[in-house]
């Protein structure tokens, strides 16, 4: 997530030409707003870290994360359904966070001990 924020922030105008997006400036301001958001969740995780999660032990670092990849992998996985001739890195990532979504989905539902659920 920090090297997406990170790239997102400081290589707008690259990353949408290479997207196909076009070169303009609410592309640019779009992207950069979605690169601080990146940043802002890689943040969150990284303080976190050290700290147990899972059952009810903090339930909204799990939720948020449970929640980014389960909608980012759904949307992404509709998109590319409809639109097939995505290149491989877009079908890669939605991989990626479908399985995220699956990790943070077991972490969300069990408690840290793995013996029962939240």
């Amino acid at each position: 997530m920090a090297i997406i924020g990170i790239s997102l922030t400081f290589l707008p105008d690259e990353i949408s030409i290479y997207s196909g997006i076009g070169s303009t400036v609410i592309a640019r301001i779009i992207l950069q707003l979605l690169g601080a958001l990146y940043f802002a969740f890689a943040m969150l995780n990284w303080m976190a870290k050290g700290a147990i999660v899972g059952g009810i032990y903090n339930k909204p670092i799990a939720t948020a994360n449970v929640t980014h990849f389960f909608v980012g992998g759904a949307a992404m996985l509709k998109g590319l359904f409809h639109y097939t001739a995505a290149p491989l890195l877009l079908w890669i990532l939605a991989g990626i966070y479908v399985v995220f979504a699956i990790c943070f989905g077991l972490i969300f539902t069990r408690h840290p001990d793995g013996g029962q659920t939240a």
